[in-house]
């Protein structure tokens, strides 16, 4: 029996095929010299069979109007929410598409090998279509797995399924909507202002386009913009107490003011002139308590993306592109999972003997094993991956790939480990009716923190003094300050308000930001965003003609309703149905109120 295995990128085929053969795979050449194919026998369905792995390189297909609507001028705009819509394969992946046709017609079954996510089973059934359209008795399989082991990968061959086509029909779900709704405004907006906005302050080619998920996205940039400018600095004042301990070293304990700060200057000299005249502190309380420092939680890729870009300073999306190389070699699991809990089966030992040569953990890798891993247990699962975890070690990478790699493993052997622990103690004093407070801090296990350099937790030492003890500070005084705005946006900012209003996916989010970047609605300062004038003036005209617009519900409801698609809740049509009723109301609402816009960008353009 001859077998067609497809895999998603040339990396993921080659090395499946080297983890489910013993012997090297045979390689020749496919028509498109990116996507090699590996042949190999392997015992499968119940039988020895012949193996032909090859793959795509992601979407081969896309979707477009036909010729009548493609051109911009070719119809009225509204009529692209209803207009036919064409499924094609790419120029570019021609090659890929006639290798399928050529090894699918000598084959009875077809095995899936695409990432267990949505993206992946559109694309195995674009693999499908392409395979069934020369050889309609193929007997169609998807393997399920999370990594590219050879425990992972013969797994999934044991455990075939059937490709679940509600999940992909989400996906087709989501890029009709955002042809329709980013074609019309796209082609609305670019034609009105054509020659409005100086050329420097538009992104590639003229375009101004609009997506659901970008918009959103940049609103989020703009509202916490305008939160900073809104912002009233206030002036206040506090009072402050020191005290210098001598023995057996000297130093000095601050005690902070349990009224915080006052907002009157006049109040806090008057309740500073009462404490100097009366200063000798008697301690009212001293508290210890036992403090522990959380572990990480297992990491999912928002907060690898997050991490990466606050710790490491690398993007979102070169993260992602970092991760999904690494997964293809086989170094790490799928990064692309929402879950952070670490499912019951998985090896843990095994994984973390994987760790103990290396120069840098190996010595705590080998201290968790002696202990047994301990993982920290969080609340998310997508039922479908486990957190993002090193499956070898991997000596001979560099650069960026190494550092993603490195913070991958640390989280990884943090979160197995225990939490930091220590004594804390708080001491209270009283001068003149005022209360003080000072906080002390032993750190007496670091566990977790050996080998997470990404957390602080020091030890802050105050003398543990008896209540009712009485001393003479070396100084009360009052400081002055201003309350501060929020900060911007950092890029990990942008994400947890992404994550937390339902724009996008753990596997898009790093896309929609850089599609504000590349439109020049905004950009980063210092690595905080800030909208461009472009940016601003999108918003503010499109707040004045239909408020929901740069705010995330429209986008949220999409995405709940793609969930309903995937579990079978609700029918695909049913909800592109509701989702373009609701997108033509605000285009036509959009379309009639246009001087709204253009006047709000004059507004920042001719600035």
């Amino acid at each position: 029996m001859r077998v067609l295995n497809v895999a998603e990128k040339n990396d993921a085929a080659k090395n499946i095929a080297l983890n489910l053969t013993r012997n090297r795979p045979q390689y020749r050449e496919g028509f498109s010299k990116f996507n090699k194919i590996y042949d190999f026998q392997c015992n499968v369905f119940g039988q020895q069979c012949d193996m032909i792995m090859t793959s795509v390189s992601g979407h081969m297909m896309e979707i477009d109007f036909p010729g009548s609507h493609r051109a911009w001028n070719s119809c009225d705009f509204v009529e692209l929410f209803t207009a036919p819509i064409v499924k094609s394969v790419g120029k570019n992946y021609e090659g890929i598409k006639r290798t399928l046709e050529r090894e699918a017609r000598n084959c009875q079954k077809l095995i899936i090998w695409t990432d267990c996510d949505r993206e992946g089973e559109n694309i195995g059934f674009e693999i499908i279509e392409t395979c069934r359209a020369v050889n309609h008795r193929l007997d169609i399989w998807r393997a399920r797995f999370s990594e590219i082991t050879p425990h992972a990968v013969n797994n999934a061959l044991k455990d075939l399924r059937r490709p679940d086509e509600n999940v992909s029909k989400a996906v087709d779900c989501r890029s009709e909507l955002d042809l329709r709704i980013g074609a019309a405004f796209t082609r609305l907006m670019t034609t009105k202002l054509q020659g409005r906005i100086p050329a420097n302050l538009v992104g590639p080619n003229g375009v101004i386009s609009y997506g659901s998920c970008q918009f959103p996205t940049l609103g989020f940039v703009v509202e916490r913009y305008k939160e900073v400018h809104r912002f009233i600095r206030e002036p206040f004042w506090k009072l402050k107490v020191l005290y210098e301990v001598r023995s057996p070293e000297t130093f000095r304990v601050e005690f902070r003011w349990d009224r915080i700060r006052l907002f009157e200057q006049l109040a806090c000299e008057i309740l500073l002139d009462i404490c100097q005249e009366r200063p000798e502190a008697t301690v009212i309380s001293l508290t210890q308590k036992p403090k522990s420092k959380w572990r990480p939680l297992p990491m999912d890729t928002v907060e690898m993306e997050k991490l990466s870009s606050r710790l490491l300073r690398i993007s979102a999306k070169e993260t992602m592109k970092i991760a999904e190389k690494l997964y293809s070699q086989g170094f790490i699991s799928y990064p692309r999972t929402e879950t952070n809990i670490f499912p019951k089966n998985l090896d843990l030992v095994q994984l973390i003997e994987q760790q103990v040569n290396d120069n840098q953990w190996g010595h705590f890798a080998q201290g968790v094993l002696a202990r047994g891993p301990n993982p920290r247990v969080g609340k998310k699962s997508d039922q479908a991956h486990p957190p993002i975890h090193p499956l070898k070690a991997a000596p001979n990478i560099a650069g960026n790939e190494k550092r993603v790699y490195e913070l991958i493993v640390r989280q990884f052997l943090a979160t197995c480990s225990d939490d930091a622990r220590g004594q804390e103690t708080t001491l209270k004093i009283n001068i003149a009716d005022e209360i003080f407070t000072a906080d002390g801090l032993v750190v007496t296990e670091r566990n977790y923190l050996e080998v997470y350099p990404y957390d602080r937790w020091e030890t802050k030492t105050i003398p543990n003094l008896p209540v009712g003890y009485k001393f003479m500070p070396c100084k009360i005084e009052m400081v002055g300050g201003e309350t501060s705005p929020p900060p911007l946006l950092t890029e990990a900012d942008l994400i947890s308000l992404m994550e937390k209003h339902g724009i996008g996916t753990d596997a898009t989010h790093a896309e929609h930001i850089q599609t504000i970047q590349d439109r020049k609605y905004a950009g980063l300062n210092e690595r905080h965003f800030m909208p461009g004038r472009l940016g601003m003036g999108l918003v503010d005209g499109y707040d004045e003609i239909n408020f929901g617009m740069s705010k995330p519900y429209l986008r949220a409801q999409l995405e709940a309703g793609l969930k309903d698609i995937c579990e079978g809740r609700r029918n695909k049509d049913d909800v592109l149905r509701e989702q373009i009723t609701e997108y033509r109301r605000i285009f036509v609402q959009a379309h009639g109120q246009f001087q709204k816009l253009i006047d709000a960008l004059t507004h920042y353009t001719q600035a």
